[in-house]
Parts: structure tokens; sequence; C-alpha cells
């Protein structure tokens, strides 16, 4: 890891892998206790992107907005955090969401970058469809 300069010039050790996790951890536990999107918006950085797996990006305010809909009262998700692993300036979530009709399973992959979220990387897959994603892996098929 290299370290980052601010504005002043003064010099700033880089955030520890440890450090790192902790950001994240603290950004998602308001976020899944109690759907509590203003915490999670002040761990990300003004230029936040969020990638999508089918190519598509979002701002901060785009996904922020995304993200208060899907835990909203009428919307209902519930999230569960499996594994929140780090290596270096990037933490990986892994998490089940249920949502009243549908539960997909996720694996976000976030860079941290000055002590904030500044961008993350999202994949998606139904459980229901685990099993026939998965077939490929299977060498009996």
């Amino acid at each position: 890891m290299s370290s980052t300069t601010t504005r002043a010039g003064e010099t700033l050790a880089p955030m520890t892998t440890t450090e790192n996790k902790s950001i994240v951890g603290r950004a998602l536990a308001g976020l899944v206790d109690s759907g509590d999107v203003d915490t999670l918006a002040s761990f990300l950085s003004e230029d936040f992107i969020h990638h999508r797996s089918d190519s598509t990006t979002s701002t901060r305010a785009q996904w922020l907005a995304a993200v208060r809909a899907a835990l909203g009262p009428t919307a209902g998700m519930r999230v569960d955090i499996l594994h929140l692993l780090a290596d270096g300036d990037h933490v990986v979530v892994h998490s089940r969401r249920r949502l009243p009709d549908v539960e997909i399973v996720v694996v976000d992959v976030l860079r941290i970058a000055d002590g904030l979220i500044a961008e993350a990387w999202e994949v998606i897959e139904p459980a229901a469809h685990a099993a026939a994603n998965g077939a490929w892996w299977d060498p009996a098929v």
C-alpha cells in the first residue's frame, strides 16, 4: 500500500486491512440492523462509483437512492452478512438478501481510499438459480 498526501501536504499512513474491514463493518452495521442509509452514506467518498456485473455503473447519489428504495418499508429487504473479508484496500462482503418474493446471494468487493469506500463491484445471483448456474461445474453433466 502506498501512503496518501492530503491537500495540506501531510503524508498519511496507509489504512491497514483491519482498519479497512472495520470501516465497511461500521458502514453496514446500521444498514443491516435498521436500514440506516445515512450512516452508510457517511462512509462513501464523494466520487464513489458502483459497478454491476452487467457493466452498468451508478454514482454515489444514484446508488444511495437505490439502496433506500430496496430497504424502504414497502420493499422489506432483509440482509444477512455471511462473510466480511479484507485484503489490503479491498473488502469483500458475502451476503444473503431476502425480499418477500425472492432471495439473492450477493458478493460485493469494496475499495477503500482515504478512509472511505471509494468504489464497489457487485455480483448477484438469485438463490433459486444457484443449482442451474453451477451445473457447468459438475463433471458428470
